[in-house]
């Protein structure tokens, strides 16, 4: 067991170098000077010569990239153009409002999407299974801002039970920033439940026509038991996949909600960054992303040796 961790954490780690070192060739070779676009089209000469010496632009490529993951490591992802503040302390402030979100709409859809994938697949070819199919091909259908427009006019100006927008902060007002995300979370968590129901369904009903549940049938055991010790567990393999993508998904691409909301994310804190050319904030934030990917795939690796301990021996 401990090999098989030591392997997968060593790729782990030579990925992300790997993901690192490409995402910054690929920043360094899109056309246009930082330089120039901090102090305007007319700056002159020398106060830009100055300005990529202070900024390590003028070094080779090897060097600015070695610096920048010696200090990436340490916690130091250098300074925002734009902001003028640490890309560390930028990309944290927006993590406290992307990750509760992320984690908030993930809970919500795996709960309600298992026991509905579940539900739908022992009802098969029954009402209860058309039903959920229907529900979940409309979510699959339904836009994400088009259902969060919908929440906000249903739920915070109809009703007024929910606040239509904005984050009053953790550290000033901890209740008002959970209402502030209830709805943001259960738009993205109908989306993300829509496709998580039908792939439960689908390993579920997999699952089913196992030898060994037809075994456990005739051993008179009862059809709950059959499900929930035979059948679940086999059957989430598949579906830990899909959520593992879906959290990275809602990490990186949940800027469309964060915009309807008015969320201080890191998904629109990484558009903002790319519209103002601030590259080492690009940089920062995508690598960010990229590295907690990573780390979720491993995690989901991880789950499936414990579901399945024949695939610690693969």
């Amino acid at each position: 067991m401990l090999s098989y961790l030591a392997r997968r954490f060593l790729g782990l780690l030579l990925t992300l170098l790997a993901v690192s070192f490409v995402i910054f060739l690929v920043l360094k070779v899109l056309p246009g000077d930082p330089a120039q676009v901090i102090l305007g089209i007319n700056a002159k000469p020398a106060e830009l010569e100055r300005l990529r010496a202070e900024l390590g632009l003028n070094k080779p490529v090897h060097l600015q990239y070695g610096s920048w993951l010696f200090g990436f490591f340490r916690g130091n992802m250098g300074q925002s153009f734009f902001y003028e503040k640490g890309v560390g302390e930028l990309i944290r402030s927006r993590l406290a409002v992307t990750l509760p979100l992320t984690l908030f709409a993930t809970l919500l859809s795996t709960s309600v999407a298992i026991p509905l994938g579940t539900f739908a697949a022992t009802k098969k070819g029954k009402l209860g299974d058309y039903g959920v199919i229907a529900l979940s091909q409309i979510g699959i259908s339904i836009p994400a801002f088009w259902l969060g427009m919908l929440g906000l006019l249903f739920f915070s100006v109809q009703f007024n039970l929910l606040p239509s927008g904005g984050f009053p902060g953790w550290g000033t007002n901890p209740l008002g920033s959970i209402r502030s995300l209830v709805l943001p979370a259960a738009t993205l968590a109908v989306i993300q439940s829509a496709a998580l129901t039908r792939l439960t369904r689908s390993s579920t009903l997999d699952v089913l026509s196992r030898d060994y549940v037809s075994t456990a049938r005739g051993k008179g055991l009862r059809e709950a038991r059959v499900i929930y010790k035979h059948v679940l567990g086999n059957s989430l393999i598949s579906v830990l996949t899909l959520i593992g993508l879906q959290i990275g998904q809602l990490l990186a691409g949940a800027v469309v909600i964060e915009m309807v909301f008015h969320l201080p994310g890191l998904g629109r804190l990484l558009v903002l960054a790319v519209q103002q050319r601030d590259l080492q904030l690009v940089q920062g934030i995508v690598t960010v992303l990229v590295g907690a990917i990573i780390v979720i795939n491993f995690l989901v690796d991880m789950t499936y040796s414990w579901l399945d301990p024949r695939i610690r021996l693969s």
